[in-house]
């Protein structure tokens, strides 16, 4: 009751409702009524069976009145130019009508009348013109207890903004009267719970927020800038398309509102932001006032080619196409339409027609600079008759792209239904043209109503929304060089998620170029790398970090890099994991082939010398030094150059318990040799003592069961390890990240290195008596010989032990190959090169003779 009694201060012609305004202390109310302050006349108006009211913003502002609050203040009145696209659609509201009036179909036999107000594009005046659609025009009517005034209006077409719908809803929506718009898109006013009586034939901005943000997101624009009005349609439609924008992962450099009524340095600021902005894409979400209010003032000073995005406010506005520095902007924009008839209607304005109406007279006056009115603008020629519609080129008579006009002319046939099946419900479907109907009943059909007019559906949701379809439009230079709005694609809200947006034509971008323009914060982060949020900024910016080594990420604008499976490793651009690469000692490799040539050399030497030593066997320096332990301690030799080759070539499960037992056996065989001639030679010397018989129980059976005991203590250590916990192949996966190793797991340590244990234990035994017997004279004495091959053999496995711990991958192995080769060479080189020399080049020391003279 507070708003009543404000707007009735303000003079804005409100009903003088007895009830509300003190009278309560009165025992009966009068029944007389009267309108307080002096209603405002319609721009255009005719009477009729049923009233349809219209609400446009014909004029686009209000005269400002400073009240001095001692007299009553004036009605509001209108000022600025009148705007011909809104003359458009209230004449698009009349030629509805006067079409159902002449139809034979609907509505046949009854009359509509309209009563159609220019608000001044603003919301006192959308106000005021709302409660005298509610009250009627009568000074004075008797209307009950409550001064309604029931069924004035059917319905009510109304408005072109969003802001002056919301109050004109709340007005005429507590009587019930129905309003359909042909303009307001805001969002909130999809709420029944506060708008139960709106409804519209244009789509709400939460499809266009969504239409938007999907054209954002299609041509990969990340970092936007947003302008909006400061309006209702503004900040619910931006709030709704940030919110969309924000699920699709784009990113707002900022978000600025202005209203056209803003000092001019609010406008400059709007403006040097966008100037100043990193993003080339600026979204704008605003009323046509607003736009042009920006543009005018950012053509000042140019600022860098910017892709404007466009809401259906302004977007096809013919003035706006005047602004050639939005080249290549795109947006979205109401479907295109045809209207038969309408254009004729246009251009079909008497003399004496506009005469009689304010509106049209100054519409024309304006249209063609010239004044109708004597008293008119002396500044202005008299207009001489002459004037013709047909070459105005204004938005009036702009119907080549018809959009929001037909949302005009299908509210009021949607209007028109909606009378039509409520009478008919009334009469039970005869027609009676006296009827009485109450807006409550045409709301209740209006609800219901599902028709298509011109081959363009009608029909509400439980929202009072229309099914959701856009044009998107792209300004586009024609042979002429002037913009013009071109259809490339469209959003249809039925269609299945997926196919709702599409484009089917060629977009000219910023400054006539056909690539799409780039705007984001940060390049994308190629596979390989992946996104670290820069510190106090949005998502979308973001720095490219490589992914850690082992890892890889296989997408574009990855957060996260992803570890490979245990067998695979990245590539170097580290996006793909590939098989690791598996390194073991090859026959084929340089390495490979050298320890084979060495080991195959090894072997025939050690089978070279054994011909030599067979060839001369019965030479004394063959026979001088047990010539059956010789041999058989070169056949062991060259069973140790061969067992070499084991440990070459990818392990497998019967390689890996092969190499480690030939390895061990072959070796003591041979110190067991080496040994067994050592003590052979201490037994000899021992022999010649006087009384001695040490040969008696040291010879060769003796010297046999020696080499085979020693032997068979290997032999048993090694059946044991193989039995316990063999040597198997293994996967090596963590000497090296990058690759895998294939080796010989020695299953059990102990059995291992019991077995080098064993063999070291005779090495040192037999170095220990060769020590003791390099003194004996003897030309043929092997002491000496065997003690140098001991301390080379002792040495070389005594390296062997640290190498073979710290050697990685393969070279562990070729560390195992070069201890055995440099062993078997010592033993070989240190005790037969010296007698294969005497042999093949001192023939002459190799004598019975020489070896008795001798001392």
């Amino acid at each position: 009751m507070g708003i009543l009694a404000l707007f009735t201060v303000l003079g804005l012609g409100l009903l003088e409702v007895k009830s509300i305004l003190a009278r309560t202390n009165s025992a009966a109310l009068p029944d007389k009524c009267s309108l307080q302050g002096t209603a405002r006349l319609p721009a255009f108006s005719m009477e009729g069976d049923y009233v349809i009211g219209g609400v446009f913003s014909i004029h686009n502002s209000m005269n400002t009145v400073e009240n001095n609050y001692t007299t009553a203040p004036e009605s509001p009145s209108c000022s600025g130019r009148i705007d011909p696209r809104e003359v458009r659609f209230a004449r698009a509201m009349i030629f509805a009508i006067e079409e159902i009036n002449n139809s034979t179909e609907l509505l046949p036999d009854v009359r509509l009348g309209y009563q159609i107000h220019d608000s001044c594009a603003s919301v006192p005046v959308a106000v005021h013109a709302a409660f005298q659609l509610s009250n009627g025009q009568d000074p004075e009517f008797y209307g009950g207890e409550n001064c309604s005034q029931s069924g004035v209006v059917m319905a009510v077409v109304a408005e072109s903004g969003s802001t002056p719908s919301i109050s004109i809803s709340r007005i005429i929506g507590s009587f019930n009267i129905p309003q359909v718009s042909h303009y307001a898109t805001c969002a909130c006013l999809s709420d029944k719970k506060q708008y139960p009586t709106f409804f519209r034939t244009i789509p709400s901005d939460q499809f266009q927020a969504d239409a938007l943000a999907k054209l954002v997101k299609h041509f990969g624009w990340t970092w936007i800038g947003a302008v909006r009005s400061d309006s209702d349609y503004g900040n619910n439609g931006m709030a709704a398309f940030l919110e969309v924008a924000l699920r699709e992962g784009i990113c707002v450099e900022y978000s600025e509102a202005f209203y056209r009524t803003n000092p001019r340095s609010k406008i400059q600021r709007v403006a040097d932001i966008i100037r100043r902005s990193t993003a080339t894409v600026v979204v704008a979400f605003a009323a046509i006032g607003e736009m042009k209010i920006l543009l005018e003032e950012l053509s000042r000073d140019p600022s860098p080619p910017r892709q404007w995005i466009g809401s259906e406010a302004w977007f096809t506005d013919t003035d706006m196409l005047s602004f050639t520095s939005c080249a290549g902007a795109i947006g979205v924009a109401i479907q295109q339409s045809v209207i038969p008839g309408f254009r004729n209607f246009l251009l079909d304005l008497s003399p004496s027609e506009v005469a009689a109406s304010p509106v049209l007279t100054e519409f024309w006056e304006d249209a063609f600079n010239c004044t109708l009115r004597k008293s008119g603008d002396t500044q202005k020629r008299m207009c001489n008759g002459q004037e013709d519609l047909k070459t105005l080129e204004s938005p009036y008579t702009e119907t080549s792209q018809l959009r929001i006009t037909n949302m005009v002319y299908k509210a009021v046939y949607a209007v028109a239904h909606a009378i039509q099946t409520a009478r008919f419900q009334k009469t039970n479907f005869n027609a009676d043209k006296s009827i009485r109907l109450e807006s409550e009943e045409v709301l209740t059909e209006l609800k219901k109503v599902n028709f298509s007019q011109n081959g363009y559906h009608v029909s509400f949701d439980a929202n009072g929304d229309p099914v959701a379809f856009y044009e998107l439009v792209n300004w586009q230079k024609n042979e002429r060089g002037a913009l013009e709005p071109v259809t490339v694609g469209f959003y249809d809200a039925s269609l299945p998620e997926g196919q709702k947006f599409n484009i089917n034509r060629n977009i000219t971008w910023v400054e006539g170029s056909l690539e799409v323009p780039v705007s984001v914060c940060s390049e994308s982060c190629p596979p390989g790398t992946r996104k670290v949020l820069q510190k106090g900024k949005p998502i979308c910016c973001y720095d490219c970090i490589p992914c850690p080594e082992g890892e890889i990420s296989n997408m574009t604008d990855s957060p996260d890099c992803f570890l490979c499976p245990k067998e695979f490793w990245p590539n170097a651009e580290k996006d793909a994991c590939f098989p690791k690469p598996v390194e073991f000692l090859s026959y084929d490799e340089v390495l490979g082939i050298i320890l084979e040539i060495f080991s195959i050399s090894g072997a025939c030497l050690a089978i070279i010398t054994a011909v030599i030593f067979f060839h001369h066997r019965t030479t004394p320096i063959v026979r001088a030094n047990n010539s059956e332990l010789s041999f058989l301690l070169l056949f062991s030799l060259t069973l140790c150059f061969l067992c070499s080759l084991t440990f070459i070539g990818a392990p497998s499960e019967w390689s890996c318990m092969l190499r480690h037992t030939a390895f061990g056996i072959t070796f003591v065989l041979c110190i067991s040799c080496v040994l067994g001639k050592t003590i052979v030679v201490l037994m000899a010397f021992k022999a010649t003592l006087p009384g001695s018989n040490a040969m008696k129980w040291f010879g060769p059976p003796q010297q046999r069961m020696t080499v085979v005991s020693f032997t068979f203590i290997q032999v048993v250590i090694c059946i044991t390890w193989l039995v316990v916990s063999p040597p198997f192949p293994v996967k090596n996966l963590s000497t090296y990240k990058e690759k895998i190793i294939l080796e010989c797991a020695l299953g059990s340590a102990v059995g291992f290195w019991a077995v080098l244990g064993y063999i070291g234990l005779l090495a040192v035994f037999c170095f220990v008596l060769a020590v003791l017997a390099r003194k004996l004279p003897d030309n043929f004495n092997e002491a000496k010989m065997i003690t140098f091959s001991m301390l080379i053999f002792c040495a070389v496995w005594i390296t062997f032990i640290p190498a073979y711990v710290s050697s990685p991958g393969k070279f562990t192995v070729a560390v195992e190959i070069f201890a055995i080769l440099a062993s078997s060479f010592g033993l070989i080189l240190c005790i037969f090169a010296p007698k294969c020399y005497i042999i093949l080049l001192k023939p002459e020391k190799n004598t019975k003779k020489y070896l008795m003279n001798k001392n």
